[in-house]
């Protein structure tokens, strides 16, 4: 076998794009702040490209969306027609509509008022209601508010990652959930989608024909800073990202008295193979990018 070399490196994908994210790796002291200061330069990133984001993903979200997040959490959250469902960070409401054409009854929240805004311009006439309000994911009591014990599924959608702590939305979960309910969650894969990827490819003669093969280089997984970070190309302004070994990421919601019972890792197959873009997520089908859960109450917190 010839090794003929790197064809190229590149540092991330942009994750609107290809569901990962474009960031200089390096440890910005902008983001050297308490959990309350980050949230707020989350907050002002937000809501200076709202418009710009929902104009990205429109009634029902972009490739990514489509493939990958709807369809896993749709299979783990298992809705069924007249349950009350909440879905906290909400963004522009793509996956809240898409649960409202399930049947379920939807309330739908985010901390960005502009967000919601863009949310509710969408519902049109003979569409299933949805109700929207501006609620912070990092506010236990602001969350709680929406009702204690009031829903039977609870989703969170790729935006786990953007926040600076998720213990208080946990917490909330867990008086929020009606006996038996579900918490569903998707984000970028911890392992092979956070913060550092470097996606490679080499192209070999094997036995005569070339081939390309496709990895990725991870070099952090268990502590890395938070970066700030583009989604997509275009955007007017980054915010920050925050990475979470699978640990870190679950270690609060088992504090929280949930347990894990469901997990999807979810990758493009082979039929959405992209000629025209090598180094392309959609190529990957071996490796996820994305990340689907769904948490449920313990014992001791269902016989509560």
């Amino acid at each position: 076998m010839i090794e003929l070399g790197i064809l190229g490196l590149q540092v991330c994908a942009l994750r609107d794009s290809e569901g990962s994210l474009m960031t200089d790796h390096s440890s910005d002291p902008k983001l050297s702040q308490d959990v309350h200061d980050l949230n707020q330069q989350g907050l002002s990133s937000w809501e200076a490209k709202a418009t710009f984001w929902d104009e990205l993903h429109g009634d029902e979200g972009n490739l990514f969306h489509q493939r990958l997040i709807s369809p896993a959490v749709e299979r783990l959250l298992d809705l069924q027609a007249g349950e009350h469902v909440l879905d906290i960070a909400c963004g522009s409401g793509v996956m809240a509509r898409r649960m409202a054409a399930l049947g379920g009854l939807v309330t739908a929240v985010d901390f960005s008022a502009a967000l919601i805004e863009r949310a509710l311009a969408r519902q049109q006439p003979g569409m299933p209601p949805i109700q929207y309000d501006v609620v912070d994911a990092t506010d236990t009591q602001g969350l709680i508010a929406l009702g204690e014990n009031a829903f039977d599924a609870i989703t969170c959608t790729m935006a786990m990652m953007d926040m600076p702590t998720l213990s208080p939305m946990y917490r909330a979960v867990a008086q929020l959930l009606a006996p038996g309910g579900r918490f569903v969650f998707a984000t970028m894969h911890p392992a092979f989608n956070s913060n550092n990827p470097v996606f490679m490819a080499e192209k070999a003669d094997v036995g005569g024909e070339l081939v390309d093969t496709l990895s990725l280089k991870i070099t952090h997984y268990l502590d890395m800073p938070p970066v700030l970070g583009a989604g997509a190309p275009g955007e007017p302004n980054p915010h920050p990202y925050y990475h979470r070994s699978l640990q870190d990421l679950l270690s609060d919601a088992f504090d929280c008295g949930l347990v894990l019972d469901g997990l999807e890792e979810a990758a493009f197959p082979p039929e959405d193979h992209n000629d025209a873009r090598l180094i392309s997520w959609s190529n990957y089908h071996q490796i996820p990018p994305v990340m689907a859960g769904r948490l449920r109450l313990g014992p001791e917190q269902r016989g509560a």
